[in-house]
C-alpha cells in the first residue's frame, strides 16, 4: 500500500512538473502589465510657406503603463494585442527656430496587433521572440502654445493644428523569463515606422517622420482558458 501511495505521489509530482514547465504551450493565454517608454526619432520637414525657411519640429518622449493580451496559437507562434493609455508628447522648435521652446503638445494612442515567433521550447526558462505588427496611431488633444502662434501667425489669432492618424508597421524583438509555472518577466523593444502630416489653422502643412522606438518591461501571467 505504501509503495502504491508513493508511486501515485511520484506520478502526480511528475504531472505537475510537466504542466508547470510548459508555460507557453499552444492554447495558453499570456497577459502582461508594465511600463513603456516611447522616444520618437524625429526627421522633421519644413513648415510650408509662408514661414521662416527651415522651420522644423522636434518631439519629446513619454512613459506610460502598457498592458498586453496574447495567445499561443502553437508552441512557437503567438498573437498579441498591445494596449495602454495615450502618450503625451511635447513639440518644440527645431531648425531655424531651435531654442524657441514648447510649441505644442499632442497625445497619441497606438494600439498594435503582433504576430510573434517564439524561439526554443514551450518549457524553456528563457524564450526570445520576434514580432511583426500593425499599429494604428490615433492623434488627439493637439494643443498649440502662444509660441506656436508667434511663429506661424504673429499678432493674429491663436494657431491650432491637427495631426493625421496613420496605419503603419511595427517590428519587435524581446524575450520572457519564467518566475514560476504562472508568472514571468517580459521585455521588448519595438520600432514603428511612422510618418504624419501636421495641418495648421494658418493653412500651412508640415511632414514629420516620427519613427518612435519603444522600450518596455512587464510582469506577465500565463493561464489556460478564461
Amino acid at each position: 500500500m505504501k509503495n502504491t501511495v508513493k508511486l501515485l505521489a511520484l506520478v502526480a509530482a511528475m504531472t505537475v512538473a510537466s504542466a508547470a514547465s510548459a508555460q507557453q504551450e499552444a492554447g495558453t493565454w499570456l497577459g502582461t502589465l508594465g511600463v513603456n517608454k516611447i522616444t520618437p526619432k524625429v526627421d522633421s520637414g519644413d513648415v510650408s510657406a509662408p514661414a521662416l525657411p527651415h522651420t522644423k519640429t522636434d518631439v519629446g518622449s513619454d512613459t506610460k503603463p502598457r498592458f498586453t493580451i496574447g495567445y499561443m496559437v502553437t508552441d512557437n507562434i503567438s498573437a498579441e494585442l498591445d494596449l495602454g493609455l495615450p502618450y503625451k508628447h511635447e513639440l518644440t522648435g527645431a531648425g531655424a527656430i531651435n531654442g524657441t521652446g514648447k510649441l505644442a503638445t499632442a497625445e497619441v494612442l497606438p494600439p498594435t496587433a503582433f504576430i510573434q515567433y517564439r524561439f526554443l521550447k514551450a518549457d524553456s526558462m528563457v524564450r526570445p521572440y520576434v514580432g511583426l505588427g500593425l499599429t494604428y496611431a490615433m492623434f488627439q488633444k493637439e494643443r498649440g502654445s502662444a509660441q506656436l502662434t508667434a511663429v506661424l501667425n504673429t499678432g493674429g489669432q491663436p494657431a491650432t493644428f491637427k495631426l493625421d492618424d496613420k496605419l503603419t508597421a511595427s517590428f519587435q524583438i524581446g524575450g520572457t523569463v519564467k518566475i514560476n509555472d504562472k508568472w514571468f518577466v517580459d521585455a521588448s523593444v519595438i520600432k514603428t515606422k511612422l510618418k504624419t502630416t501636421a495641418h495648421y489653422s494658418t493653412g500651412q502643412t508640415q511632414e514629420v517622420r516620427l519613427d518612435p522606438l519603444a522600450v518596455n518591461v512587464s510582469i506577465g501571467y500565463a493561464f489556460k482558458g478564461w
